[in-house]
């Protein structure tokens, strides 16, 4: 037994000088990318529970100064906030729902190196990511169609962002052997089923990656919004925020010399301001986590071929 310590400690390789300088510089820098990453968010979540004259005056760098919960207060005083939650979360939901089915199946096609066609349908949808019919045809188009103040005019037209469905064409390409779906066709299995039964269970990373990438993009998205809807019930919560910010705002500057109390109200104004940042953002925040061991495994497999 001695006899095996002591072969393996002999072959445990000492480390160097440099291996260690290397490891403490490694350390440091990613020390450092973790700090500018995450002390924003931790300045903007201080902020929004501290005086705004001490936060401008820059005696919250560490800690919370003056603490209220005023601006979060006045947010949700708000009954529009529930409603703007419930529908940025069914918006989100079932748009990502519609996108990520939409990506996999068109970039599962244009993998095929089968498909007709297939070098021009690529040609074509590049195009369209440069060049686009602007927002006034957009807009004619929608409302045409029977879209206008109805949900499928936040979700349809931009459903698949051309930028995603390369990377998904790229992740089958290189991961989805031919010989696996040649072999399920020889035992009679349909397109759909194949990539129902075997692609799609193999390419959770990918998938996890266009859940993220279009999760945010919907959850975040309030001009469609904006433009498209005229019902304050289908407003999502950006929007939503946006207009309390817009009327607290408002009221400050109206009041500005007429009301004793002006500095009182431009103070709940920028409360709301960093409140608002907090509010939006958290969802996606707490999401994250769980699909981030996906996420950087399913982008770079899927960017290693154009």
């Amino acid at each position: 037994m001695e006899a095996k310590k002591l072969a393996a400690k002999a072959k445990v390789k000492p480390i160097s000088a440099s291996d260690k300088a290397f490891d403490i510089a490694n350390y440091v820098l990613l020390a450092f990318v973790l700090f500018i990453t995450a002390y924003p968010l931790y300045y903007v979540l201080i902020a929004s529970v501290s005086d705004p004259f001490k936060v401008y005056a820059g005696q919250t760098m560490i800690r919370p100064v003056g603490f209220s919960w005023g601006g979060y207060e006045r947010i949700f005083q708000d009954p529009m906030i529930t409603r703007g939650y419930l529908n940025s979360i069914v918006y989100t939901t079932l748009g990502s729902f519609v996108s990520v089915v939409l990506t996999c199946v068109s970039g599962y096609a244009l993998s095929k190196k089968t498909l007709p066609g297939r070098r021009w349908i690529m040609l074509f949808l590049l195009f369209t990511m440069y060049f686009n019919g602007g927002l006034i045809p957009t807009y004619l188009t929608v409302r045409d169609v029977g879209m206008f103040n109805t949900i499928w005019a936040l979700i349809i037209p931009n459903a698949i962002s051309v930028y995603n469905l390369i990377i998904a064409r790229t992740f089958f390409e290189s991961n989805i052997a031919e010989s696996l779906t040649e072999a399920a066709s020889i035992d009679g299995s349909s397109n759909i089923g194949t990539m129902v039964r075997i692609v799609m269970p193999l390419s959770t990373p990918i998938i996890a990656v266009m859940v993220v990438f279009y999760a945010v993009g919907l959850w975040n998205n309030w001009f469609d919004a904006l433009i498209y809807t005229t019902k304050s019930d289908m407003a999502p919560l950006q929007l939503v925020l946006r207009s309390i910010l817009i009327k607290s705002q408002a009221s400050s500057d109206m009041m500005m010399g007429m009301d004793a109390n002006y500095a009182e109200k431009q103070k709940v104004t920028e409360m709301i301001k960093f409140a608002s940042i907090v509010v939006a953002s958290v969802p996606m925040l707490i999401i994250y986590p769980f699909v981030q061991k996906y996420f950087s495994k399913g982008i770079m497999i899927g960017a290693v071929k154009g």
